[in-house]
């Protein structure tokens, strides 16, 4: 599946420059019977972060996502935009940088392999430093 939507993201996002492992973890914020997998990508677009938002979720449909409530759930992929360069945008459709990304240690770890050094520019703090302040106490460890 992430394969596909590394596809998916290369033909109709912009060209992946870099990424990280795979991940697995215990699902976040609610009880599931099976752990998620986590990958974090650099990507270089032409587009706009509302047109991005629309290109994911058109590749989540196609990937079988339906979203069925307000709460977290299992789903067969979950795309977000972490960041968008350095930007901050607060919409009522996109909140950039992700508004959890300092809670969600499933993030921080894939994300600190292949970008460590940046600096959230809300929180002024590398992703380095989210993930040693990092509260979440989950094990995220590298898939097979």
């Amino acid at each position: 599946m992430l394969n596909q939507a590394e596809g998916y993201i290369q033909k109709n996002i912009g060209e992946i420059n870099t990424k990280s492992r795979i991940y697995e973890s215990a699902p976040w914020g609610f009880e599931a019977s099976t752990s998620f997998l986590n990958q974090t990508l650099i990507i270089e677009t032409q587009l706009d972060p509302l047109e991005i938002l629309l290109e994911i979720k058109q590749i989540e449909d196609l990937l079988g996502r339906v979203k069925t409530a307000e709460n977290y759930e299992s789903r067969t992929i979950d795309i977000d935009i972490l960041f968008f360069n350095d930007e901050i945008i607060k919409l009522p459709q996109l909140i950039i940088p992700h508004p959890q990304i300092q809670n969600r240690k499933f993030t921080l770890v894939p994300l600190a392999e292949i970008a460590l050094k940046f600096v959230h520019p809300e929180f002024k703090k590398t992703i380095q430093d989210l993930l040693l302040d990092c509260k979440d106490e989950s094990i995220v460890k590298i898939y097979k």
